[in-house]
């Protein structure tokens, strides 16, 4: 390493994993040309990496915020692309990283260009989920598994329900740091290969669970969703009261996979898939955009949910390079629907060159993995670039829309204590 050399990350080292990290290299030549690297090992112990070729300027400075990428893992002025463009050695690989409490840990270096790629200098990036004073607890409480996460203070705050497909704490704790008390429950568990139904009580349950929470003072509650809990979400707001604000990011508008049921009778069949659809590539990944059924035609019309039942306010999400649902006609779909029944209680996002795994922001891009409901590899679809603006921009809509949309009063958190 050369003592000389500097690599710099601002405004610090340690910051929140939705937050942009200035990097900066200083003590270089003149004009000299070096590697940047990034890598980091997941939680299943797969490393993911990045590179790309700088230029310093006159004075041997390099700065992401101001500096075109020349090549490598992208191209241009992209002051976060080390992050989002780290890929695993092998394909198919998604960055794995769902337990609150560790940091995402990035190496960050600088490397010469010649002579083996010798090593000049080296920064450790700490990206923390979990803000100071954020409490985390494992829940199990009834028939709930999940983890619930407070924001320190009394509050009172805002109550949202994080529905995932399988349980990740990433985005419920993220919110949590912005001040909301947060659910993180998961559709789908160790045991979910024998479902053979879904049932709307569980998520009541865990609703009631927030609303009871002496530091909740919302009159109702935030629902997130993406993908198979999209459609869950979409129940959720229209057959149970108090739901004030509903995320969809990339889902489908009708019950699907598996019949759901309210109060032990079946309120929804399931809408199904077509396998004979999919199709394969030669990366050996699958696209499945096209295999599920289509909502509107006269035999599937009773999985669609019954949206212009809800009260509360949707924003609706789709990136129109999803590869695993067809999320921009479903969205269509539900918004002609809720106009033809006189409602607006919606608002709506494409994102063009955006794929299916749309999340909090400065993770790593996932082109393609397992999909853990069907066991096999499939494209989520999206060009890098495109995608991880999308995730930018979508993670500060997600907050406005919570904050316009979901009501807090001090006296319902103060009756309770």
């Amino acid at each position: 390493m050369t003592s000389q050399v500097r690599l710099m990350l601002l405004p610090s080292a340690r910051c929140l994993f939705d937050e942009p990290v200035h990097v900066k290299v200083a003590g270089l030549r003149s004009r000299q040309v070096v590697t940047m690297r990034a890598r980091s090992t997941d939680e299943k112990g797969v490393t993911f990496r990045s590179s790309a070729s700088y230029r310093a300027d006159g004075s041997g400075e390099i700065d992401l915020q101001r500096d075109p990428s020349l090549s490598g893992s992208y191209v241009g002025v992209e002051p976060m692309g080390l992050l989002w463009s780290m890929r695993a050695d092998t394909l198919h690989k998604r960055f794995q990283k769902t337990n609150s409490l560790k940091p995402h840990v990035v190496k960050f270096s600088v490397h010469e260009e010649e002579g083996g790629g010798r090593m000049l200098a080296e920064a450790t990036n700490e990206r923390l989920l979990i803000g100071d004073g954020v409490s985390r607890l494992p829940l199990k409480e009834g028939n709930i598994r999940g983890v619930l996460f407070t924001p320190p203070g009394e509050g009172p705050f805002s109550a949202i329900l994080d529905l995932g497909t399988f349980l990740s704490e990433k985005r419920a704790c993220l919110l949590a740091n912005k001040g909301y008390v947060v659910l993180a429950v998961a559709v789908f568990n160790d045991k979910s290969a024998n479902l053979k139904e879904m049932h709307l009580d569980y998520y009541e349950e865990a609703a009631e669970i927030l609303r009871q929470h002496p530091k909740v003072g919302s009159k109702g509650i935030g629902v997130i969703s993406l993908s198979k809990s999209g459609d869950l979400a979409l129940s959720i707001a229209s057959y149970l009261p108090g739901v004030e604000a509903t995320v969809w990011i990339n889902g489908c508008c009708a019950n699907t996979a598996l019949p759901l049921f309210y109060k032990k009778s079946q309120i929804l069949p399931a809408l199904m898939f077509d396998i004979s659809k999919v199709i394969p590539t030669e990366s050996g990944a699958a696209i499945s955009k096209y295999a599920v059924n289509d909502p509107q035609a006269e035999e599937n019309k009773g999985s669609l949910v019954p949206i212009e039942r809800a009260e509360g306010r949707f924003l609706f999400v789709a990136a129109e390079d999803d590869m695993n649902w067809d999320s921009k006609a479903y969205m269509e779909m539900m918004e002609e629907r809720l106009k033809h029944h006189g409602k607006d209680n919606f608002e709506t996002v494409c994102y063009p060159g955006a794929g299916h795994v749309l999340e909090p922001p400065y993770g790593a891009y996932c082109p393609s993995s397992r999909h853990g409901i069907v066991d096999s590899k499939v494209l989520w679809g999206g060009e890098p670039r495109s995608h991880a603006a999308a995730e930018v921009h979508l993670w500060k809509k997600i907050q406005e829309f919570f904050r316009t949309h979901l009501s807090c009063d001090a006296t319902q958190t103060k009756a309770r204590l």
